[in-house]
């Protein structure tokens, strides 16, 4: 058992940690400031501090070095209901043990206690030079799962293990891949995007690899490959599914032993990259079918990130269509906002085409509403052959329904258990696993998306077993 500070100005937070906290058997301090907080870290003794980012005064990410120098390497956990990219990156690079977004389940916010009591803290990241600034082009998104997905981009960038993205054409997998390489320790190096999807067969090998003089009719000079240019840097082979079978083995070689051997050259160069790849295809499938080597897929999949599609997100699209819209060339005088009825609408679409679909559409809307306050039909018209294609399992799920409750119903097995407690305990659970896979473990984000209360959520899970 320990000795945990609360630093948080919500009086809520600080009861119900306090509450839960002492339960477990843990003493626990409260302070409402990171001033107070300070104060009551002079006298040391404290076996973890629980910070929010927002607070009166000074915030909690300043206040974090502040914390190190009377606490020394004692765990910090960094708790935000404004979580983005750059809070995330700072909290990680700042020692934080771990970060969580309100709304977050106590026995969530728990579990990390105790591994922070057990574990202790990680080591500082430490950046040989300034951290640059974002471009113009940066990731937006207030979910549960982009949330996740900033704080595996924080983990994940200081590092230098390669990186495998998935996701549907448009879900920002290249937008990934350039935070990766901004916020890493070769944000000074050369980013080199490479679409192999784009070559053909022939050229793959000479633009990753290069060449050298008459290795082949029209090779008049040495020319180097990406994977050379790109020499301490990062390389973001996109598409990568679509490498061909006889280069996977030239790629991992280059990236076991980093070097590369150009067309018609014996002898291998050294170069010193990071190769970070992505692709749209289901690469399980194509190593089932030997079009994808598991040696490589596994080298590549050191660390993976899975971008959801925009339609398992619809929170994210009212924030990213106001920050498009802000980024459109709007006339001066021109209201930035979106409308109840378009946000609506917008939240209402399948978006097959991701944020790129919805960016163009803003887009869109804005030229067509000439300086005007943007309405739903200055919209582009949502085709119905833009629309996802999904199976009708609605139907087979009732037929399925419906023939075991007349086969159950007519059973003679001599079980008591009666027939609707049957049935719940066979659709269930697997509805409670899918919903807190989406909802990336948070137990109040599932329980608000099964429109049940938290302590009913909890009960369910443990009669079901369901973690």
């Amino acid at each position: 058992m320990g000795r945990i500070l609360i630093v948080d100005d919500e009086a809520s937070i600080c009861w119900a940690f306090r509450e839960f906290l002492t339960d477990e058997g843990h003493e626990v301090e409260i302070a409402a400031s990171a001033e107070e907080g300070l104060r009551l870290a002079n006298g040391g003794g404290l076996d973890a501090v629980v910070l929010d980012v927002r607070l009166p005064g000074m915030d909690g990410l300043t206040a974090m070095t502040r914390f190190r120098e009377r606490i020394g390497a004692t765990p910090i956990i960094v708790i935000t209901a404004f979580g983005n990219l750059d809070t995330a990156v700072r909290a990680i690079e700042g020692g934080a043990y771990d970060y969580l977004v309100k709304p977050f389940d106590l026995d969530q916010a728990g579990a990390v206690i105790k591994r922070a009591l057990e574990k202790g803290t990680p080591s500082k990241i430490r950046r040989s030079e300034p951290e640059p600034q974002p471009g113009p082009e940066t990731l937006i998104g207030a979910s549960p799962a982009m949330q996740d997905l900033f704080k595996s981009i924080a983990l994940v960038a200081p590092t230098d293990v390669p990186v495998l993205i998935t996701g549907e054409s448009g879900t920002g997998k290249e937008l990934v891949a350039r935070a990766i390489h901004r916020h890493s320790s070769r944000h000074a190096g050369p980013f080199l995007p490479v679409c192999l999807a784009a070559l053909s067969p022939n050229l793959v090998e000479r633009e990753l690899f290069g060449h050298v003089r008459g290795s082949f009719t029209g090779a008049v000079q040495d020319q180097k490959g990406l994977l050379e240019l790109a020499h301490g840097g990062t390389v973001l082979l996109d598409e990568v599914g679509d490498i061909p079978t006889l280069l996977q083995v030239k790629l991992l070689r280059a990236i076991e032993h980093r070097e590369v051997t150009p067309v018609g050259d014996a002898k291998p160069r050294a170069t010193n990259i990071r190769v970070v790849a992505a692709t749209n295809r289901p690469l399980a499938e194509l190593m089932a079918t030997g079009q994808f080597r598991d040696d490589l897929f596994f080298r590549l999949s050191v660390f993976p990130i899975h971008l959801p599609p925009l339609r398992d997100r619809p929170d994210d699209i009212p924030v990213l269509a106001e920050h498009f819209l802000k980024q459109s060339r709007l006339p001066d005088g021109t209201d930035g906002h979106l409308s109840r009825e378009v946000l609506a609408e917008l939240r209402s679409r399948p978006w097959p085409g991701n944020v790129r679909e919805l960016r163009n559409a803003i887009e869109h809307a804005a030229i067509v509403a000439r300086g005007r306050s943007i309405r739903v039909e200055h919209l582009p018209t949502s085709h119905p052959s833009a629309t996802i294609a999904r199976p009708p399992i609605g139907r087979e799920i009732q037929e399925q329904a419906t023939l075991w409750a007349h086969q159950e119903a007519q059973s003679t097995t001599g079980d008591e258990t009666p027939l609707y407690e049957r049935f719940l305990t066979l659709v269930e659970p697997p509805l409670l696993r899918v919903v807190l896979e989406r909802c990336q473990g948070n137990r109040a984000a599932a329980a608000q998306m099964l429109g049940m209360h938290r302590a009913t959520l909890r009960q369910r899970l443990r009669k079901y077993g369901v973690e």
